[in-house]
C-alpha cells in the first residue's frame, strides 16, 4: 500500500509540474504573439520576419541551406550552426521547421517560436538536450533551395 501511495503521489507531482509548465509555456506565447511583427500560424508556430528574400519557396521533398540558432525560451543556446551552412531535407526535421521553411524563400531570415507539439514533444531528444514539452526558439537563415537527389541532399 505504501507503494502505491508513493506511486500516486509521484504521479500527482509530476501532473502539477507538467501544468505549471503547460501554463507558463501558454503565457509566454501569449506575450510573444503580442510583439510587433508576430505572426501565428494555424498549428501554434509563431514566426517573425528579420529579413526578406526572394525566390522559390521550399517544397517539403526539397533540400535546403541554412544557418541557425537555436534556444531555450529563457535564451540558453542549446545549438547552433556556428556560421557553417547545414543543409537536411525540409522533411528531415522537427514539424515546426518544416512549416516554416516551406513558407520561407532565399535570403528569409526568420525567428520562429515552436510549440513542444511541433518540436521534440512529451519525448524531448534521447540525449536529454531538450527536455519533454519544451517550446522553442530558432533563428533561421535560408541560404538556398535544392530538389533532393532520391531523398539526398546535393548541397
Amino acid at each position: 500500500m505504501r507503494f502505491l501511495n508513493a506511486a500516486l503521489f509521484a504521479a500527482a507531482a509530476l501532473f502539477a509540474t507538467s501544468t505549471a509548465m503547460a501554463d507558463a509555456n501558454s503565457d509566454y506565447f501569449a506575450a510573444n504573439a503580442k510583439k510587433p511583427g508576430v505572426k501565428t500560424a494555424a498549428g501554434g508556430l509563431q514566426y517573425k520576419v528579420l529579413a526578406s528574400g526572394k525566390g522559390v519557396k521550399p517544397k517539403r521533398s526539397d533540400c535546403v541551406s541554412v544557418f541557425y540558432k537555436g534556444t531555450f525560451i529563457d535564451g540558453r543556446v542549446f545549438d547552433q550552426s556556428h556560421g557553417t551552412p547545414i543543409s537536411f531535407p525540409v522533411g528531415g526535421v522537427i514539424a515546426g521547421w518544416t512549416e516554416a521553411l516551406q513558407m520561407m524563400r532565399p535570403g528569409d531570415k526568420w525567428e520562429l517560436t515552436i510549440p513542444s507539439h511541433l518540436a521534440y514533444g512529451e519525448m524531448g531528444t534521447p540525449d536529454g538536450t531538450i527536455p519533454p514539452n519544451t517550446p522553442l526558439v530558432f533563428e533561421v537563415e535560408l541560404l538556398k533551395v535544392a530538389p533532393s537527389q532520391m531523398g539526398r541532399c546535393p548541397m
